[in-house]
């Protein structure tokens, strides 16, 4: 039960970021008419940049934040896959905890590496005639139609007093969600960035939900991202963090990765795979005692996206196995080839 109501807690966290920067980026994207989506697509080389960068910030939100780029097809599938190599989870809280130098190190190479690779993945991808998932029939094709405003001043009064039910509904899930995070239900118990963050992205998700309009309220928020998305993203991410938790909680991680140092390398890879902040840890502390080299932690970070690539499971299954194939390919190249030299 307590492993149950841990990840169910994660899980809702999760939820809750993912739907409001999915509700956020269509917002901006609809209220600009479409010069939002303009902005953050730019070019290439600035995709592989903003994505790997926010990939490389502490903690799983940046990681996130570039899924709901990617959903929206406002991001390429090489700048995400780049966005997961850059990304070293909550893993990086502790780094910089426990070995702050290094953790500079750390993150800076691989988000250099999450740029280069970003590109190299887009480039293979044409060469193996391989088909990413297309943009989401996000609806915005309409968005000059007076209907499809979600900023109309004199609407907002009309809203609240004749509230539709999909409005309360939202608005309850909005509240009783903020709530959750304030007291510390959901999300971390202190106030840090993280909370900060998402305590102020919840309140501008309210100031959306009463402004909009009932029409994109109807056919933006509701019918696309909440009964299209959003469960599917609480059923996937709950799902996986408990049964790896579970399969976690009967594996001595730790003890099986002394006894075969000698695959050190090729385990933190194949490990880097569990969609989980946890089971990595191993290899930072390992690290700071000093008992396995650069190599290995450089691959564990490579390979692992801490739970950043959970929400894109329930989108697409088939881009999120080839994301791992491809990062799980660089990090055993780059990490062979340190460890080969010494590192």
């Amino acid at each position: 039960m307590e492993i149950i109501i841990h990840n169910l807690k994660h899980g809702l966290m999760i939820t809750i970021f993912v739907s409001i920067m999915m509700i956020f980026i269509d917002y901006l994207g609809v209220l600009t008419k479409g010069k939002f989506n303009k902005i953050v697509k730019g070019n290439l080389l600035t995709q592989y940049i903003v994505a790997s960068f926010l990939g490389a910030t502490p903690g799983c939100l940046g990681a996130f934040m570039c899924v709901s780029f990617y959903v929206h097809g406002l991001i390429s599938f090489g700048a995400l896959a780049g966005s997961m190599i850059a990304t070293a989870g909550d893993e990086s809280y502790v780094m910089f905890a426990m070995i702050p130098k290094q953790a500079f190190i750390i993150h800076f190479v691989i988000f250099i590496i999450g740029i280069i690779s970003a590109a190299l993945i887009d480039k293979a991808i044409i060469f193996l005639k391989i088909k990413p998932c297309q943009e989401c029939s996000i609806p915005n094709i309409h968005l000059e139609d007076e209907e499809c405003k979600c900023l109309n001043k004199i609407e907002i009064l009309e809203n609240l007093k004749k509230m539709s039910f999909v409005r309360f509904l939202l608005l309850f899930y909005l509240i009783i969600s903020l709530f959750g995070f304030f007291t510390g239900i959901i999300g971390p118990e202190k106030w840090n960035w993280v909370k900060i963050t998402f305590v102020s992205l919840l309140i501008f998700a309210l100031f959306i939900v009463i402004t909009v309009s009932e029409h994109y309220l109807q056919e933006h928020i509701w019918n696309h991202i909440i009964k299209k998305h959003i469960w599917k993203v609480f059923l996937w991410t709950f799902g996986v963090l408990l049964i790896t938790d579970i399969g976690l909680k009967f594996w001595n991680l730790e003890e099986f990765v002394k006894t075969h140092m000698h695959w050190v390398l090729l385990l933190a890879a194949i490990i880097g795979i569990i969609p989980e902040s946890g089971p990595h840890l191993i290899f930072v502390t390992l690290f700071a005692k000093g008992v396995i080299p650069f190599s290995v932690l450089l691959t564990s970070s490579i390979v692992q996206d801490g739970h950043g690539m959970l929400p894109l499971l329930s989108y697409t299954l088939r881009d999120s196995i080839l994301i791992k194939i491809f990062n799980l390919i660089i990090g055993l190249g780059i990490g062979f080839l340190l460890f080969l030299l010494g590192y």
